[in-house]
């Protein structure tokens, strides 16, 4: 991933000191730009679906797979809608993923390999 996309995704993150979008329009009209807006969007997506995934009690797991391109599978189960959520990322992608608000707390590593994380169930 291109620095400057990865910056540009780290400050659209960032609650702290938000990138408005409209003053620095002339950012976000350029195709590197753009690819942060889809970065970001997507990622929040996927947030959202963990941290929804979590409250309902359900099993969220991420399988890593290392073939030499660094491709991160994150599946998603969503139990109460009986449905599975399949993405690919980067490894950047997902390590951004992680630097999100309850995406770190929501997963572990596994003990093995390394190459699955579960998310946490709630105590009850």
């Amino acid at each position: 991933m291109d620095p400057f996309v990865r910056k540009l995704v780290l400050r659209l993150f960032d609650e702290g000191a938000p990138l408005s979008r409209n003053r620095h329009f002339h950012t976000f009209d350029s195709p590197e730009g753009k690819q942060a807006m889809r970065i970001s969007r997507r990622l929040k997506a996927l947030q959202l679906d963990i941290a929804k995934c979590r409250d309902a009690g359900g099993d969220s797991r991420v399988v890593a797979t290392r073939d030499g391109a660094g491709v991160v599978k994150v599946e998603i189960r969503l139990e109460h809608l009986r449905s599975t959520r399949l993405t690919t990322l980067d490894e950047v992608e997902f390590e951004l993923l992680r630097q999100l608000p309850g995406v770190r707390e929501a997963l572990e590593e596994d003990p093995g390999d390394g190459s699955l994380v579960r998310t946490k169930r709630p105590a009850r």
